[in-house]
């Protein structure tokens, strides 16, 4: 796979005028796009076909998180929609990831589609340690991230969102074949942000990462379409 086919750019805007942009620039230049909250919410399933009609592939990143039912329905619609990857929060339990993985499977082949990949969202890289603490969690986000990767891979989940720090322990322990993404991603040349926990492109490549979710450092750029090719260096050389 090449280096930028593992880049995705993550649309974090609020309307489709403005996703459309950035697809439009963009296109030749990474592999995937990332919908998030806010843009689905405004757009609905209009997004998912913006991406999809330029051959593209769409990762949607809504992290559900509800009853089985609920997430198994919200499963089966983005399967209808399209998206080629979707998040469900592994702290749903074994019944909610069954019932998403059980979902993807059998609405792809009642459409006669691609089943979308299942990944798990373990702990945000917004959070340390103390974040968790607070809200109960007295695993350090290194633990709880290996403690709900070996939950979800047991149920037969694609693969985790995850951070850099924990991708080389995570790639030692997951099953063959399981994708781990991993977004605050920072380049050496950008800020940091709100990201407590992040890396540079190189480092999370060589620590096993399959794909990269990166916003800021792109759309904040002077010249996005720049800012990715120093990116696709930065993965192949370190530079």
């Amino acid at each position: 796979m090449a280096f930028r086919d593992r880049i995705i750019f993550a649309l974090d805007v609020g309307d489709l005028p403005s996703a459309r942009r950035w697809v439009q620039k963009l296109r030749t230049h990474v592999g995937w796009f990332k919908v998030g909250m806010e843009l689905f919410t405004a757009t609905g399933p209009d997004i998912i076909s913006l991406v999809k009609e330029g051959g593209l592939k769409c990762f949607l990143d809504l992290k559900f998180h509800d009853i089985p039912n609920t997430v198994s329905g919200a499963v089966r619609s983005a399967t209808r929609i399209g998206a080629d990857m979707v998040t469900i929060h592994i702290s749903g339990g074994r019944d909610m990831i069954t019932a998403a993985m059980d979902a993807a499977i059998d609405e792809a082949k009642k459409t006669g589609t691609q089943r979308p990949n299942v990944v798990g969202v373990s702990v945000l890289t917004s959070l340390n340690g103390g974040d968790l603490r607070e809200i109960g969690i007295e695993r350090p986000p290194g633990e709880q991230t290996m403690h709900l990767a070996k939950l979800a891979s047991t149920f037969g989940i694609d693969g985790l969102v995850c951070s850099a720090d924990d991708l080389r322990d995570l790639r030692n322990t997951v099953p063959e074949g399981f994708t781990l993404i991993t977004p605050g991603i920072r380049p050496a040349w950008s800020l940091q942000g709100d990201q407590k926990r992040i890396a540079t492109p190189k480092m999370a490549i060589d620590a096993g990462a399959d794909l990269l979710v990166i916003g800021r450092p792109i759309s904040q750029a002077p010249d996005p379409v720049e800012a990715v090719q120093r990116i696709v260096a930065e993965m192949e050389t370190g530079q």
